[in-house]
């Protein structure tokens, strides 16, 4: 078997179906292949299939700050990883108009998910791809250990506006039009997404590995739940303050 037989049969095996929107955070070292990254991502296309839409973020935040605050979603790459610098540029792939947290994807909703995305004043707001997702009824894959990457959750801490965030204001210029966003500062705390992989149980969670990767496939509606009721619950749920990690 082929390492690309194998990992569309590990994909299968930890639960990407056809049809699936699947929003991919990623890390290609993890893998242990020899496969290039359009092979990963040909493969990742190959499992949710012609019905689905895949979607990888496309985070400029090192490109896109108050030193240069310009974004153009032609030109201004990722900054986050191999396989999502290898996506924002391939055929067919539509792009979420956000400065610093802007998403890739393709496939059927493609347009539907990014659309949206400059209705918003932040960054995961109600419009972005991440929030749309849940109401698609998507997942969200983690390949290898990144699930404390998971972006996804601003957009719970956006609805809950939790005490430790302190917004700011900052102008950017966007495809060439000068907006105002709303960003966090939450100097003091450090993110612990990771905690959401005790809180769900399977079938909203599934583990396994992905070639070499320990990974994770997450129900967005599930998460969005969980995630909701967690931080109501206890606004500091997800974070630490960061004096403790010294």
């Amino acid at each position: 078997m082929t390492e690309y037989e194998q990992l569309r049969q590990d994909l299968a095996a930890i639960g990407v179906k056809p049809g699936d929107a699947l929003l991919v955070h990623s890390s290609m070292k993890a893998l242990g292949t020899s496969l290039t990254p359009h092979q990963v991502i040909d493969c990742l296309q190959e499992a949710v299939g012609e019905t689905g839409t895949l979607l990888f973020p496309a985070l400029t935040y090192e490109n896109v700050t108050s030193q240069h605050p310009v974004f153009e979603s032609g030109k201004t790459p990722p900054c986050i990883g191999l396989l999502p610098t290898t996506f924002w540029q391939m055929p067919g792939v539509e792009r979420s108009l956000h400065p610093t947290h802007s998403v890739c994807a393709r496939g059927p909703l493609a347009h539907r998910l990014t659309v949206g995305h400059a209705m918003d004043s932040t960054a995961v707001g109600p419009h972005s791809p991440f929030m749309q997702l849940a109401v698609v009824g998507g997942k969200l894959l983690f390949i290898g250990d990144v699930l404390a990457s998971c972006t996804f959750m601003h957009g719970v801490e956006d609805i809950v506006q939790p005490p430790f965030i302190r917004p700011t204001a900052v102008t950017y210029t966007v495809d060439g039009q000068e907006r105002v966003y709303q960003g966090g500062d939450d100097f003091g705390w450090g993110q612990e997404f990771q905690r959401i992989g005790d809180l769900l149980e399977e079938p909203d969670i599934c583990r396994g590995r992905l070639l070499q990767a320990s990974s994770t496939l997450v129900d967005a509606r599930a998460l969005l739940a969980v995630g909701l009721m967690e931080m109501r619950s206890n606004p500091y749920a997800f974070v630490t303050d960061i004096s403790r990690w010294i």
